[in-house]
């Protein structure tokens, strides 16, 4: 199987490469290669690699910058994965594309399912969304997978900030009303490995794309909050100094993007088809000792 992996010096991107290598012949692109924001570029990509799979974890993800450029935020979220999938349908290839949480309005009392309806709160939901519609309207084999509050031990993200502030301050004023559960780029790539796997074992691939594709929620198991993701943190970590920890409501941190107050996905559908995530807190664990 040949595939194109997007935003390879991502989070998610640089850990799929790594993950994959064992399901095929994997090509990675950075955005330096492939922007996707220029869609003449993105169709060349497509058309030279071939792929019989894309993967596209790849995103503007700069939530308050988007309300400043929501131009550019659709054209990376919505536009750009628009675009992946025509591509896909002309060469017969399937995708596999990653969203977010954040396509819902943080409303609803209890964890959301794949069914319940979308109400994204600010530009980068609204954009991821947009995203998603128009992969599955394409009608190519898919998988589009929510994930959510992603880190690692690359890039930007709670984690690395959180480690870094703390070197910093005294005090870290944290919110403690927004709940979701913190997900290590490396078993969402793991994970996508495993599905990939089941692909390749299936004796007619578009019979296993018929039965297993479609919408799914994936992220570790349990739930916290960012004030006990940041607790966590500081207690795993091997930090000789630690800052006090002072639990603040979201509205004591205003941000030019509204949040959702629960993030909180269940992820019983692809449990129930391919594997169970590790609980957040070990995960956690297992990413600070790496």
């Amino acid at each position: 199987m040949r595939i194109l992996v997007t935003g390879k010096t991502g989070q998610v991107g640089y850990e799929l490469v790594r993950s994959l290598q064992c399901t095929g012949e994997v090509i990675a692109v950075s955005s330096a290669e492939m922007d996707l924001s220029k869609p003449a570029q993105v169709r060349d990509v497509i058309r030279t690699v071939k792929p019989q799979l894309i993967i596209n974890p790849a995103a503007y993800t700069a939530v308050d910058q988007a309300e400043k450029e929501p131009s550019q935020a659709m054209a990376i979220n919505g536009d750009a994965p628009a675009l992946m999938a025509e591509e896909a349908r002309q060469l017969g290839a399937a995708m596999i594309h990653f969203s977010t949480d954040y396509v819902f309005d943080g409303k609803k009392d209890g964890a959301y399912v794949e069914t319940d309806t979308p109400a994204p709160l600010n530009v980068y939901g609204r954009t991821k969304l947009a995203g998603e519609q128009a992969v599955q309207a394409s009608g190519i084999p898919h998988l589009i997978l929510r994930t959510s509050w992603v880190y690692g031990m690359r890039g930007k993200n709670f984690l690395l900030t959180m480690l870094r502030l703390a070197q910093e301050r005294a005090e870290l004023r944290i919110v403690a009303d927004q709940h979701g559960a913190p997900t290590w780029c490396r078993t969402l790539a793991e994970a996508c490995a495993t599905v990939l796997t089941q692909v390749s074992a299936a004796d007619n691939a578009a019979e296993w794309w018929g039965r297993h594709g479609g919408l799914y929620h994936l992220t570790a198991q349990g739930s916290t909050t960012w004030h006990g993701f940041a607790d966590a943190i500081l207690k795993q970590s091997d930090l000789a100094k630690k800052p006090l920890l002072t639990a603040i409501p979201g509205s004591a941190y205003p941000t030019p993007a509204i949040r959702p107050s629960n993030s909180i996905l269940s992820c019983q559908r692809f449990e129930a088809s391919f594997c169970r995530l590790p609980a957040w807190d070990q995960a956690l664990a297992l990413c600070l000792e790496k």
